[in-house]
Protein backbone atom coordinates (compact mmCIF):
# COMPACT_ATOMS: atom_id res chain seq x y z
CA UNK A 1 0.00 0.00 0.00
CA UNK A 2 1.46 3.78 -0.72
CA UNK A 3 0.91 6.65 1.35
CA UNK A 4 0.95 9.81 -0.22
CA UNK A 5 1.49 13.34 0.99
CA UNK A 6 0.34 16.51 -0.44
CA UNK A 7 1.59 20.42 0.71
CA UNK A 8 2.68 22.45 -2.11
CA UNK A 9 0.21 25.33 -1.47
CA UNK A 10 -2.42 25.59 1.17
CA UNK A 11 -3.82 22.27 1.63
CA UNK A 12 -2.60 19.77 4.07
CA UNK A 13 -3.41 15.93 2.09
CA UNK A 14 -2.81 12.52 2.60
CA UNK A 15 -4.02 9.85 0.78
CA UNK A 16 -3.90 5.73 1.12
CA UNK A 17 -3.58 3.50 -2.45
CA UNK A 18 -4.12 0.30 -3.04
CA UNK A 19 -2.89 -1.27 -5.99
CA UNK A 20 -5.68 -3.60 -7.54
CA UNK A 21 -7.55 -1.61 -5.56
CA UNK A 22 -7.42 2.62 -5.74
CA UNK A 23 -7.74 4.49 -2.97
CA UNK A 24 -8.57 3.14 0.35
CA UNK A 25 -9.13 7.07 2.15
CA UNK A 26 -8.21 10.70 1.80
CA UNK A 27 -7.97 13.41 4.18
CA UNK A 28 -7.19 16.91 3.82
CA UNK A 29 -7.14 20.12 5.72
CA UNK A 30 -7.75 23.33 4.09
CA UNK A 31 -6.84 26.82 4.62
CA UNK A 32 -9.16 29.18 2.44
CA UNK A 33 -10.89 30.43 5.23
CA UNK A 34 -7.61 31.53 7.26
CA UNK A 35 -6.18 33.43 3.60
CA UNK A 36 -9.60 34.42 2.64
CA UNK A 37 -9.16 38.20 4.95
CA UNK A 38 -5.79 38.83 2.85
CA UNK A 39 -7.10 38.24 -0.36
CA UNK A 40 -4.63 35.29 -1.27
CA UNK A 41 -2.60 32.49 0.21
CA UNK A 42 0.12 33.87 2.51
CA UNK A 43 3.54 31.57 2.25
CA UNK A 44 4.41 31.99 6.20
CA UNK A 45 0.86 31.05 7.42
CA UNK A 46 0.51 28.19 5.29
CA UNK A 47 3.59 26.60 5.97
CA UNK A 48 2.65 27.18 9.89
CA UNK A 49 -0.72 25.52 8.89
CA UNK A 50 0.99 22.37 7.42
CA UNK A 51 3.00 21.59 10.51
CA UNK A 52 -0.05 21.64 12.74
CA UNK A 53 -2.59 19.92 10.50
CA UNK A 54 -0.27 16.85 9.55
CA UNK A 55 -0.34 14.84 12.86
CA UNK A 56 -4.43 15.58 12.96
CA UNK A 57 -4.54 13.87 9.18
CA UNK A 58 -1.69 11.27 10.30
CA UNK A 59 -4.23 10.31 13.21
CA UNK A 60 -7.20 9.99 10.90
CA UNK A 61 -5.76 7.64 8.55
CA UNK A 62 -4.82 5.51 11.19
CA UNK A 63 -7.31 5.40 13.02
CA UNK A 64 -9.98 4.83 9.28
CA UNK A 65 -7.99 2.46 7.14
CA UNK A 66 -4.49 1.90 9.18
CA UNK A 67 -1.18 2.23 7.90
CA UNK A 68 -0.54 -1.81 8.29
CA UNK A 69 1.12 -3.06 4.89
CA UNK A 70 2.49 0.97 3.62
CA UNK A 71 5.27 -0.13 1.76
CA UNK A 72 6.27 3.13 0.06
CA UNK A 73 5.65 6.99 0.05
CA UNK A 74 4.96 9.32 -2.52
CA UNK A 75 5.08 13.08 -2.12
CA UNK A 76 4.63 16.18 -3.85
CA UNK A 77 8.21 17.79 -4.31
CA UNK A 78 7.43 20.30 -6.59
CA UNK A 79 6.26 23.06 -7.91
CA UNK A 80 4.49 24.49 -5.61
CA UNK A 81 5.41 27.18 -2.32
CA UNK A 82 9.17 26.42 -0.65
CA UNK A 83 8.26 26.41 2.49
CA UNK A 84 5.00 24.59 2.31
CA UNK A 85 6.78 22.00 0.02
CA UNK A 86 9.57 21.70 2.69
CA UNK A 87 7.05 20.68 5.51
CA UNK A 88 5.52 17.85 3.71
CA UNK A 89 8.75 16.18 2.17
CA UNK A 90 9.90 16.78 6.01
CA UNK A 91 6.68 14.60 7.32
CA UNK A 92 7.76 11.85 4.35
CA UNK A 93 11.64 11.45 5.26
CA UNK A 94 10.16 11.31 9.02
CA UNK A 95 8.05 8.29 8.60
CA UNK A 96 10.30 6.69 5.82
CA UNK A 97 13.33 6.76 8.85
CA UNK A 98 10.48 5.26 11.14
CA UNK A 99 8.73 2.47 9.25
CA UNK A 100 11.94 1.49 6.84
CA UNK A 101 10.05 2.35 3.62
CA UNK A 102 11.50 3.96 0.73
CA UNK A 103 9.85 7.54 -0.21
CA UNK A 104 9.39 8.89 -3.88
CA UNK A 105 9.27 12.48 -5.33
CA UNK A 106 5.87 13.42 -7.57
CA UNK A 107 5.60 16.42 -9.94
CA UNK A 108 2.51 18.06 -8.57
CA UNK A 109 1.75 19.55 -12.25
CA UNK A 110 1.78 15.56 -13.67
CA UNK A 111 -0.13 14.37 -11.23
CA UNK A 112 -2.87 17.08 -12.35
CA UNK A 113 -2.14 15.80 -16.05
CA UNK A 114 -2.80 12.28 -14.58
CA UNK A 115 -5.98 12.73 -12.40
CA UNK A 116 -8.06 12.27 -15.42
CA UNK A 117 -7.35 8.50 -14.92
CA UNK A 118 -8.06 7.72 -11.33
CA UNK A 119 -11.89 6.64 -12.45
CA UNK A 120 -10.47 4.24 -15.35
CA UNK A 121 -7.85 2.56 -12.79
CA UNK A 122 -11.07 2.37 -10.21
CA UNK A 123 -13.75 0.58 -12.50
CA UNK A 124 -11.06 -2.11 -13.83
CA UNK A 125 -7.80 -2.17 -11.87
CA UNK A 126 -6.84 -5.44 -13.58
CA UNK A 127 -7.44 -3.88 -16.80
CA UNK A 128 -6.17 -0.06 -16.71
CA UNK A 129 -2.63 -0.94 -18.09
CA UNK A 130 -5.00 -2.82 -21.35
CA UNK A 131 -7.38 -0.26 -21.54
CA UNK A 132 -4.49 2.47 -21.76
CA UNK A 133 -2.85 0.89 -24.47
CA UNK A 134 -5.69 0.32 -26.75
CA UNK A 135 -8.35 2.87 -25.69
CA UNK A 136 -7.11 6.09 -24.03
CA UNK A 137 -3.22 6.58 -24.86
CA UNK A 138 -2.13 8.88 -26.79
CA UNK A 139 -4.12 11.72 -24.68
CA UNK A 140 -4.42 15.35 -25.11
CA UNK A 141 -4.45 17.21 -21.25
CA UNK A 142 -5.94 20.27 -20.75
CA UNK A 143 -4.36 21.54 -16.77
CA UNK A 144 -6.19 24.94 -15.80
CA UNK A 145 -5.41 26.15 -11.93
CA UNK A 146 -4.92 29.01 -10.30
CA UNK A 147 -0.95 29.44 -11.48
CA UNK A 148 -1.08 27.04 -14.51
CA UNK A 149 -3.01 26.68 -18.17
CA UNK A 150 -1.35 23.98 -20.02
CA UNK A 151 -2.50 21.41 -23.05
CA UNK A 152 0.26 18.55 -22.79
CA UNK A 153 0.64 15.33 -24.88
CA UNK A 154 0.52 12.09 -23.33
CA UNK A 155 1.90 9.22 -25.15
CA UNK A 156 1.52 5.66 -25.18
CA UNK A 157 4.51 4.91 -23.22
CA UNK A 158 3.03 7.13 -20.80
CA UNK A 159 5.75 9.89 -21.51
CA UNK A 160 4.55 13.82 -21.50
CA UNK A 161 5.41 16.51 -23.51
CA UNK A 162 4.08 20.20 -23.16
CA UNK A 163 2.31 21.36 -26.53
CA UNK A 164 1.55 25.23 -24.95
CA UNK A 165 0.52 27.00 -21.82
CA UNK A 166 -0.46 30.44 -20.72
CA UNK A 167 2.74 33.07 -21.65
CA UNK A 168 1.33 35.73 -19.11
CA UNK A 169 -2.12 35.05 -16.23
CA UNK A 170 -3.41 31.43 -15.93
CA UNK A 171 -7.30 30.88 -16.38
CA UNK A 172 -7.23 30.73 -12.91
CA UNK A 173 -5.06 33.91 -12.28
CA UNK A 174 -7.60 35.73 -14.91
CA UNK A 175 -10.52 34.57 -13.13
CA UNK A 176 -9.76 35.21 -9.63
CA UNK A 177 -7.89 38.99 -10.36
CA UNK A 178 -11.62 39.50 -12.67
CA UNK A 179 -13.69 38.58 -9.37
CA UNK A 180 -11.13 40.80 -7.10
CA UNK A 181 -11.57 44.22 -9.55
CA UNK A 182 -15.54 43.43 -9.35
CA UNK A 183 -15.06 42.98 -5.62
CA UNK A 184 -16.60 39.86 -5.08
CA UNK A 185 -13.99 38.69 -2.30
CA UNK A 186 -11.85 35.37 -2.09
CA UNK A 187 -11.68 32.89 -3.33
CA UNK A 188 -12.62 34.90 -6.69
CA UNK A 189 -13.59 32.20 -9.15
CA UNK A 190 -16.20 30.19 -7.65
CA UNK A 191 -17.90 33.27 -6.66
CA UNK A 192 -17.86 34.78 -9.96
CA UNK A 193 -19.42 31.20 -11.56
CA UNK A 194 -22.04 31.54 -9.36
CA UNK A 195 -22.92 35.15 -10.57
CA UNK A 196 -22.39 34.02 -13.60
CA UNK A 197 -25.53 31.66 -13.53
CA UNK A 198 -28.25 33.19 -15.37
CA UNK A 199 -26.33 36.02 -16.80
CA UNK A 200 -26.16 37.12 -20.71
CA UNK A 201 -22.53 35.86 -22.31
CA UNK A 202 -22.86 38.32 -24.89
CA UNK A 203 -23.59 40.97 -23.14
CA UNK A 204 -19.69 42.33 -23.08
CA UNK A 205 -17.17 41.24 -25.45
CA UNK A 206 -14.28 40.39 -23.89
CA UNK A 207 -11.05 39.13 -25.59
CA UNK A 208 -9.78 35.95 -26.44
CA UNK A 209 -5.85 36.05 -25.93
CA UNK A 210 -3.90 34.60 -28.71
CA UNK A 211 -6.89 32.34 -30.24
CA UNK A 212 -5.98 33.30 -33.84
CA UNK A 213 -2.88 32.44 -33.52
CA UNK A 214 -1.22 29.04 -34.69
CA UNK A 215 0.65 28.24 -31.89
CA UNK A 216 -1.49 26.26 -28.80
CA UNK A 217 0.34 29.17 -26.08
CA UNK A 218 -2.49 30.66 -23.57
CA UNK A 219 -3.04 34.70 -22.58
CA UNK A 220 -5.38 36.22 -19.90
CA UNK A 221 -3.64 39.52 -19.27
CA UNK A 222 -5.21 41.09 -21.87
CA UNK A 223 -8.57 40.00 -20.86
CA UNK A 224 -7.99 41.13 -17.25
CA UNK A 225 -7.08 44.84 -18.35
CA UNK A 226 -10.19 44.92 -20.71
CA UNK A 227 -12.50 44.02 -17.27
CA UNK A 228 -11.28 46.89 -16.04
CA UNK A 229 -11.63 49.24 -18.24
CA UNK A 230 -15.32 47.68 -18.62
CA UNK A 231 -15.37 48.80 -14.33
CA UNK A 232 -14.31 52.05 -14.91
CA UNK A 233 -16.12 53.48 -17.54
CA UNK A 234 -19.36 51.77 -16.08
CA UNK A 235 -18.42 52.89 -12.34
CA UNK A 236 -18.69 50.90 -9.48
CA UNK A 237 -22.75 51.80 -8.90
CA UNK A 238 -23.42 50.56 -12.48
CA UNK A 239 -20.73 47.61 -12.69
CA UNK A 240 -22.70 46.12 -9.73
CA UNK A 241 -26.13 46.50 -10.58
CA UNK A 242 -25.09 44.44 -14.17
CA UNK A 243 -22.68 41.88 -12.29
CA UNK A 244 -24.12 38.72 -13.64
CA UNK A 245 -23.86 39.40 -17.18
CA UNK A 246 -20.10 41.47 -16.60
CA UNK A 247 -19.36 37.82 -14.67
CA UNK A 248 -20.82 35.58 -17.43
CA UNK A 249 -19.52 37.39 -20.09
CA UNK A 250 -15.76 37.32 -18.40
CA UNK A 251 -16.16 33.74 -17.46
CA UNK A 252 -17.58 33.24 -21.51
CA UNK A 253 -14.12 34.72 -22.54
CA UNK A 254 -12.01 32.29 -20.67
CA UNK A 255 -13.91 29.02 -21.46
CA UNK A 256 -13.98 29.99 -24.41
CA UNK A 257 -10.70 30.13 -25.19
CA UNK A 258 -9.52 27.11 -23.51
CA UNK A 259 -12.21 25.82 -25.25
CA UNK A 260 -10.91 26.80 -28.89
CA UNK A 261 -7.25 25.90 -28.04
CA UNK A 262 -8.24 22.08 -27.18
CA UNK A 263 -9.94 22.01 -30.52
CA UNK A 264 -7.00 23.22 -32.35
CA UNK A 265 -4.87 21.01 -30.77
CA UNK A 266 -7.37 17.82 -31.31
CA UNK A 267 -7.80 18.85 -35.14
CA UNK A 268 -3.41 18.15 -34.81
CA UNK A 269 -2.96 14.75 -33.21
CA UNK A 270 -4.09 11.51 -33.21
CA UNK A 271 -5.57 11.15 -29.68
CA UNK A 272 -8.09 8.92 -28.41
CA UNK A 273 -8.86 10.40 -25.31
CA UNK A 274 -8.44 14.16 -23.93
CA UNK A 275 -8.44 15.47 -20.04
CA UNK A 276 -9.76 18.17 -18.13
CA UNK A 277 -7.70 18.79 -14.69
CA UNK A 278 -6.67 21.39 -12.38
CA UNK A 279 -7.99 23.42 -9.73
CA UNK A 280 -10.42 25.83 -12.89
CA UNK A 281 -11.52 22.26 -14.29
CA UNK A 282 -14.40 22.47 -11.17
CA UNK A 283 -16.03 24.90 -13.45
CA UNK A 284 -19.92 23.50 -14.27
CA UNK A 285 -19.70 25.51 -17.24
CA UNK A 286 -15.67 24.77 -18.61
CA UNK A 287 -16.82 20.49 -17.73
CA UNK A 288 -20.14 20.91 -20.03
CA UNK A 289 -18.25 22.60 -22.82
CA UNK A 290 -15.16 20.26 -22.81
CA UNK A 291 -17.68 16.84 -22.45
CA UNK A 292 -19.21 19.21 -25.66
CA UNK A 293 -16.20 19.07 -27.33
CA UNK A 294 -15.02 15.43 -26.78
CA UNK A 295 -18.34 14.17 -28.47
CA UNK A 296 -18.25 16.37 -31.25
CA UNK A 297 -14.23 15.63 -32.38
CA UNK A 298 -15.12 11.56 -31.17
CA UNK A 299 -12.55 11.64 -28.54
CA UNK A 300 -13.46 10.24 -25.09
CA UNK A 301 -13.42 12.71 -22.27
CA UNK A 302 -12.33 11.80 -18.79
CA UNK A 303 -12.67 15.16 -15.85
CA UNK A 304 -11.12 14.20 -13.28
CA UNK A 305 -13.30 13.96 -10.42
CA UNK A 306 -14.19 17.41 -8.79
CA UNK A 307 -12.59 16.00 -5.30
CA UNK A 308 -9.03 15.62 -7.12
CA UNK A 309 -9.81 18.64 -9.18
CA UNK A 310 -7.92 21.21 -6.11
CA UNK A 311 -4.73 20.09 -3.95
CA UNK A 312 -5.01 17.12 -3.16
CA UNK A 313 -3.13 13.71 -2.39
CA UNK A 314 -5.48 11.08 -4.04
CA UNK A 315 -4.04 12.26 -7.49
CA UNK A 316 -0.02 12.17 -5.79
CA UNK A 317 -0.68 8.53 -5.25
CA UNK A 318 -2.06 7.66 -8.48
CA UNK A 319 0.58 9.84 -10.00
CA UNK A 320 3.39 7.70 -8.82
CA UNK A 321 1.62 4.46 -9.98
CA UNK A 322 1.06 6.13 -13.50
CA UNK A 323 3.98 6.88 -13.93
CA UNK A 324 5.95 3.67 -12.99
CA UNK A 325 9.18 5.85 -12.08
CA UNK A 326 10.49 7.73 -9.77
CA UNK A 327 13.73 8.68 -8.03
CA UNK A 328 14.29 7.55 -4.10
CA UNK A 329 14.36 9.60 -1.27
CA UNK A 330 18.20 9.91 -1.04
CA UNK A 331 17.85 11.86 -4.02
CA UNK A 332 15.23 14.04 -3.06
CA UNK A 333 14.83 17.80 -2.61
CA UNK A 334 11.90 20.38 -3.07
CA UNK A 335 11.55 22.02 -6.46
CA UNK A 336 9.35 24.93 -6.11
CA UNK A 337 9.54 25.59 -10.23
CA UNK A 338 9.62 22.23 -11.41
CA UNK A 339 8.19 21.97 -15.22
CA UNK A 340 5.63 19.98 -15.95
CA UNK A 341 7.88 18.10 -18.38
CA UNK A 342 10.20 17.39 -15.47
CA UNK A 343 9.95 13.94 -13.52
CA UNK A 344 9.98 14.75 -9.41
Amino acid sequence: MLLAIESSCDESALALFERGVGLRGEWISSQVSLHAEYGGVVPDLASREHLNNFAPLLEAARREVGFEGVDEIAVTTGPGLAACLAMGLAVANALSLAWKVPVFGVNHLRAHAHSPFVSVYEEQPAAFDHRLADELLPHLSLIVSGGNTILARIEKDRSLSILGQTIDDAAGEALDKGAKLLALGYPGGPKLEKLAVGGDVKAYQFPRGLVGKPHLDFSFSGLKTSLRYQVEKMGPEAAGADINNLCASYQEAVVDALIRKSDKALKRGDYKSMGLSGGVSNNSVLRARFESLGKKRRVQSLLAKRCHTGDNAGMIAFSHVFEKQSRGAELLDIAPSLPLDALA
